[in-house]
């Protein structure tokens, strides 16, 4: 009888049973130098199997939003697969249809509609496809740092090499400078970043586009903000140009930025297309692709089928998170311990040189580290020391960016201001504890 069936699944056992049985591609995204086994969840904290509690401020990539084990969502959950576990497109369920009338509701009033797929990649792909059938162009703008996915597709339209398997890349993805407000090539402002997206699709596409893939505030490529301005003055030279704005919200939605529902909110621009995932579901799998009727209707012509789009169990899920983001307040306390997050974080920064910026909104906040503040030479060593430093103090975060020198703090939506006075004083004595 194997291990799982007698119990003996020891830590140890499960690393090398995972090296065994699991593909080797997994080894390229981990996290810890020391695997962390985790057993249980609930709100923001996990533990893991030798029972140590972790305040969770990546909240598995940002997929947990309203908190682990919430009992709205799991009985919702529950319910469904007790009454049916799949309906299939092919037929009809009204979790779908409850589902979307409901988020479309925190939409501008447009007549949208949504394709509900598993994950954010899918989504992309599903986004990237209807903006070239609906415009009749090809190539698709998305900029430096993006992450939008490692699928074949989505993988090309991200602009991070590690994220790349040296393969030529899927045709038709342009990249444009970055409007990184930090270590951008034009420095600080918004004008040379959007001039620059009118440059590149005058030199290096036909000069008409699909469309152009722009985070609110990029997440794994260094939790980077789109400043304000750029969004709406990038859609205008993008729509010049015969393309569509496709906003990637997979890690700003679902209040996390506590500036709005969605991130595009603060930028004074309605996208086109809106795609989203992770904390959509707290954790089920499930995105979905938010987009004008008639922009969906260009994918009408042909048939199009995914199996497991519109699962009824994830879009109870996907109700019970929206129920309880509006029923606990939960944008509102992004807002509220989010400030108290960053200025804790601020606080600890004017006391150590190796944070260089302190950056993002809400619960979406990230920490650069460098060598050299002047220079602002990444420091991925450091980054990596204060990460390894967190987790021996009960903290969990997250290692990012084109440098791997950011650390993404980005904690469950119901983190209260006790967890932010942790989160401060672990981070504090970290960065005591690496100085001497």
């Amino acid at each position: 009888m194997d291990a799982y069936h007698t119990g003996e699944w020891s830590n140890d056992a499960i690393a090398s049973g995972r090296q065994k049985y699991l593909s080797p591609s997994l080894a390229t995204f981990t996290a810890y130098q020391r695997p962390l086994v985790l057993k249980r969840g609930e709100g923001q904290y996990v533990w893991d199997s030798e029972g140590n509690r972790y305040l969770d401020c990546l909240a598995q990539n940002l997929c947990i939003s309203v908190g682990y084990a919430h009992k709205a969502v799991n009985e919702a959950v529950m319910a469904q697969m007790a009454q049916i576990q799949h309906v299939t497109t092919m037929y009809y369920h009204d979790k779908p249809v409850a589902f979307a009338e409901r988020l479309l509701g925190k939409f501008p009033e447009e007549d949208w509609v949504i394709h509900f797929v598993n994950s954010g990649a899918e989504a992309i792909d599903i986004a990237t496809l209807v903006a070239r059938l609906y415009t009749g162009n090809h190539d698709i703008l998305t900029l430096r740092s993006a992450y939008h996915g490692m699928h074949f597709g989505t993988m090309s339209a991200t602009g991070l090499a590690l994220c790349h398997q040296p393969l030529p890349a899927s045709p038709g993805f342009v990249q444009v400078a970055n409007p990184d407000q930090y270590r951008g090539i034009f420095g600080k402002g918004v004008e040379p970043y959007v001039a620059e997206i009118a440059n590149t699709v005058d030199t290096a596409t036909p000069g008409r586009i699909a469309g152009m893939i722009i985070e609110p505030i990029q997440g794994y490529g260094g939790v980077i903000p789109m400043p304000a301005g750029y969004m709406k003055h990038a859609a205008q030279t993008v729509r010049a140009a015969g393309g569509l704005l496709i906003a990637d919200e997979v890690q700003t939605g679902f209040g996390r930025t506590g500036k709005g529902f969605w991130g595009f909110e603060a930028h004074d621009v309605t996208p086109d297309i809106v795609v989203m995932s992770k904390g959509i579901g707290n954790g089920f799998p499930l995105a979905a692709t938010v987009m004008r009727r008639d922009i969906a209707a260009s994918m009408a012509e042909r048939k199009f089928f995914n199996t497991y789009g519109s699962n009824p169990m994830a879009c109870a899920a996907g109700l019970a998170v929206l129920d309880v983001i509006e029923s606990e307040g939960l944008q509102d306390n992004a807002a509220r311990v989010g400030a108290l997050f960053e200025a804790g974080m601020r606080r600890v920064a004017e006391k150590y040189a190796a944070i260089g910026d302190v950056r993002g909104s809400g619960l979406m906040l990230g920490l650069e580290f460098v060598s050299d503040r002047a220079e602002k030479a990444p420091d991925d060593a450091k980054a990596d020391a204060v990460q390894e430093g967190l987790r021996e103090r009960g903290v969990i975060v997250g290692r990012s960016g084109r440098f791997k020198n950011v650390l993404r703090i980005n904690p469950p939506l119901c983190v209260d201001e006790n967890d932010a006075a942790f989160f401060e004083n672990a981070l504090d004595d970290t960065l005591t504890s690496l100085t001497h």
